[in-house]
């Protein structure tokens, strides 16, 4: 039995911040039922291109492995009805949309508190529900620029950058999580459920943990580095090698002791002016140089052999390509395949979330679920008839067919 086979999650996701989120804990075990307005289209994630089969695209896969999906307007009498049923038997209710939606749509604890006490209501928006920028739209390369990720990506002098995965989205998600484990539990034992106000906006603002922390405090202006440096930490950085780029970190006095050794350099680490962290730092523009000079004298290969001997922490800069074939993403068991009418073997990311000792048998996973492809089956098990569904249905509270 998985860890969350007991949690049920009414969900109200989509695109990517928000699905990324429930994904984790779907295969975990919870239930995620999401419901996708049929008025819409669904999950908007359905259409992203390039790689789409009518309802469905492997955007859509990638974030919404092992939920079930139903399509209802809750905005209609009959449809807001259904989902306070819905309410009764779950332990939350999640969403992703703009600040000021769910006290429209009625999701928050104060809309749903009669309906179960103990309801969590999760909101995931692009500022949160405070705020001046509360009814804004909230979108990863947004609070990328707003949060000053893109003032600190990228060579210096160059234009700004974004990160290139979607990581405020992604960070996101996985802050939902745990905010949604914290409350249900807090709500199975207090009996008292609660609102989480969570926003991308708080989620990249945080991110900038220590720069922030020496700003704010030091006076530390937090600026780009060339080649991806550490801002104190030297050498620390991406070095071109005679055939590619290679990642070399000495984030302990040992390992830069050690790649003097393997730069056959010992000068380097008798030099008073390299002697700590410190001196290294102060001395950045003397030292880099001749690092640089020195591993574009061999081949990526030629210097990671004597590194990765040496547990001098090291990498090549690989492609996505070379990420998803590594034999540690084989070994880790990363990949899902699952298997679709359209897209045939899918073959995809699983959660880094685990539970259970190393080397354990992880649950198989099963493909997104079609637009509504669990509404009958759901409305079942809380009780209506077949006659009751086609009222529904014909009310337009389940979409037209």
């Amino acid at each position: 039995m998985r860890p969350l086979e007991d949690v049920r999650i009414i969900s109200l996701e989509q695109y990517g911040a928000g699905p990324f989120g429930s994904m984790h804990l779907a295969e975990l075990g919870a239930e995620i039922i999401k419901i996708e307005d049929p008025a819409a289209g669904g999950d908007v994630g359905r259409t992203i291109p390039p790689y789409t089969a009518g309802a469905d695209s492997l955007f859509f896969q990638s974030f919404n492995r092992d939920k079930s999906s139903i399509t209802l307007d809750v905005r209609t009498a009959e449809g807001q009805a259904v989902f306070h049923d819905l309410v009764r038997t779950a332990d939350a209710v999640y969403s992703n949309l703009r600040g000021d939606v769910p006290a429209k749509l009625g999701i928050r604890y104060d809309d749903l508190k009669e309906v179960n006490p103990r309801i969590v209501c999760c909101s995931l928006t692009g500022f949160g529900m405070t705020g001046p920028r509360s009814e804004e739209p909230g979108y990863d390369y947004v609070l990328q620029a707003l949060g000053g990720w893109m003032s600190l990506t990228g060579e210096p002098g160059g234009a700004p950058q974004k990160t290139g995965p979607s990581l405020v989205d992604y960070c996101g998600g996985y802050v939902a999580a745990i905010s949604l484990l914290g409350a249900i539990h807090g709500a199975r034992r207090d009996g008292v459920g609660t609102d989480c106000d969570l926003s991308l906006y708080d989620t990249a603002v945080s991110l900038l943990t220590y720069p922030a922390t020496w700003h704010m405090t030091a006076g530390y202006s937090p600026a780009r580095t060339r080649h991806s440096a550490h801002p104190s930490l030297v050498p620390f950085q991406a070095f071109e090698a005679s055939d590619g780029w290679l990642v070399v970190g000495c984030a302990k006095e040992k390992f830069w002791q050690r790649l003097t050794v393997v730069l056959e350099r010992p000068d380097l680490a008798a030099d008073p002016r390299f002697a700590t962290f410190a001196d290294r730092a102060e001395h950045r523009d003397e030292l880099v140089p001749e690092l640089e000079r020195l591993f574009r004298t061999r081949t990526v290969a030629d210097w990671l052999a004597p590194m990765y001997a040496a547990s001098i922490p090291c990498a090549p800069v690989r492609d996505v390509a070379g990420a998803l074939t590594d034999p540690h993403t084989l070994e880790r068991d990363l990949i899902a395949e699952t298997d679709h009418d359209a897209f045939g073997r899918i073959r995809s990311l699983r959660s880094p979330v685990r539970v259970g000792p190393p080397g354990d048998d992880r649950a198989p996973t099963r493909p997104a679920p079609a637009m509504g492809a669990d509404t009958d089956r759901v409305l079942r098990e809380l009780g209506y008839d077949d006659t009751t569904i086609t009222t529904l249905r014909e009310s337009g509270a389940l979409g037209k067919d």
